[in-house]
């Protein structure tokens, strides 16, 4: 009988090991770089296992999920401990983890606690400002497509949603959305990096609408991918904020901290802004969640960690569909959106009988498909399969 493997030993020989077969081998240096990530503290040894394991459960799970913008790895170990540290006090009314949290997230956001509102989840952000700014029988203007939750939540209160359409480059057309905005519009919504295409605005444009419009209507900037960006130049429109202009920047605990699943957001605003919000919260954030998301903001190791994670998938998928000659938009996000030159029902399909979920329609996008950044040992396998499913 052979000796048995440790989760690390099991990652390198299985999903990582040099020599590994594969069909356009020209672009796996990007997850080489993993093999590399050889630490030296007991901590980074920890992230590795962390992995390691994630990996073995998503694909026992099956199919695998790249369909989501999850955290393919889950929660930070010591966001794990968080949680279990103290398990019967935080079962209990949460009086205190709320403050902490706030206290926590403006250090990491560089701006002062009353500026933060702790929301279950960034939807939640989005549907309390709709009901807070009394959209019904009003207009909100937003780019399309973009995330849903804030349009469909305010086509609910009776507001009519004007949808301008992207650019060419599947970025904001900003001059459009502006002669969209008359008086009877209460809200813009932004979403830098944009979710389906996964592009990044041009800074200088983005900050001059947002704060000439803020003249006009409140702007929500949603900034959910924020934590993955790398572009040189890019920044939060928390600054903004605490210039006194008329938005809310939201964030999420859910992307590059894991915490999908236990619901943690962030609305960054003025002080009145906040309180206007929390006037109209129908409830309050999970006591777990809270401790996890103190623990994870702090946990800087892990973030550099599935920064780095996330950085060499997307580029092995870029480069594998760029070789393939398929148009890939520019992702500064943990997904990848690309014009797959068939429907994407049937690219779904194909993955689907490949083990890969891969992401919904997007109107009026119908040939493009959007992946999420799994593991390196799925985005080996991913890419592996992607020649037969585009055949089909």
């Amino acid at each position: 009988m052979s000796a048995p493997v440790n989760r690390r030993q099991w990652l390198i020989s299985t999903g990582l090991a040099a020599g590994s077969s594969v069909l356009l081998p020209k672009v796996l240096p990007a997850l080489g770089a993993a093999q590399k990530l050889d630490g030296v503290g007991t901590y980074h040894d920890r992230l590795l296992e962390m992995e390691a394991s994630a990996t073995e459960a998503r694909r026992a799970a099956g199919p695998i999920r790249l369909a989501f913008n999850e955290n393919p790895f889950g929660m930070s170990p010591k966001a794990k401990d968080g949680i279990t540290t103290g398990w019967w006090e935080h079962s209990q009314y949460d009086l205190q983890s709320n403050g902490a949290l706030k206290r926590a997230f403006a250090k990491h956001a560089g701006v002062d606690p009353s500026n933060v509102l702790i929301t279950q989840g960034s939807s939640e952000t989005l549907s309390v400002a709709a009901l807070a700014y009394g959209l019904q029988g009003r207009e909100v203007v937003i780019p399309w497509p973009t995330f849903e939750g804030l349009p469909s939540y305010a086509e609910t209160m009776g507001a009519t949603v004007r949808k301008v359409p992207l650019t060419a480059d599947l970025g904001h057309d900003f001059a459009a959305m502006d002669t969209r905005i008359t008086n009877a519009v209460g809200l813009v919504f932004v979403c830098n990096p944009n979710n389906p295409t996964s592009t990044v605005s041009d800074a200088q444009q983005i900050r001059s609408f947002v704060s000439a419009t803020q003249h006009r209507a409140l702007v929500i900037v949603d900034e959910a991918y924020h934590d993955f960006v790398d572009t040189p130049g890019h920044r939060s429109m928390t600054d903004l904020v605490l210039k006194g202009e008329n938005i809310i920047v939201s964030r999420t605990a859910s992307k590059i901290h894991g915490l999908a699943g236990l619901r943690v957001g962030f609305a960054i605003a003025r002080p009145d802004i906040v309180e206007r919000l929390e006037e109209r919260m129908t409830g309050n954030p999970n006591a777990f969640g809270m401790q996890a998301a103190i623990a994870s903001l702090a946990d800087t190791s892990y973030q550099e960690f599935v920064k780095g994670r996330n950085r060499d998938g997307r580029a092995l998928l870029t480069s594998t569909l760029t070789a393939m000659g398929k148009r890939v938009a520019a992702s500064q996000t943990n997904f990848v959106f690309f014009q797959a030159g068939m429907p994407n029902d049937r690219f779904r399909a194909a993955m689907k009988e490949q083990g890969f979920l891969t992401g919904r329609n997007f109107p009026p996008y119908m040939d493009w498909s959007r992946v999420s950044i799994g593991t390196p040992e799925e985005m080996k396998s991913f890419v592996e399969a992607l020649p037969a499913a585009l055949r089909v």
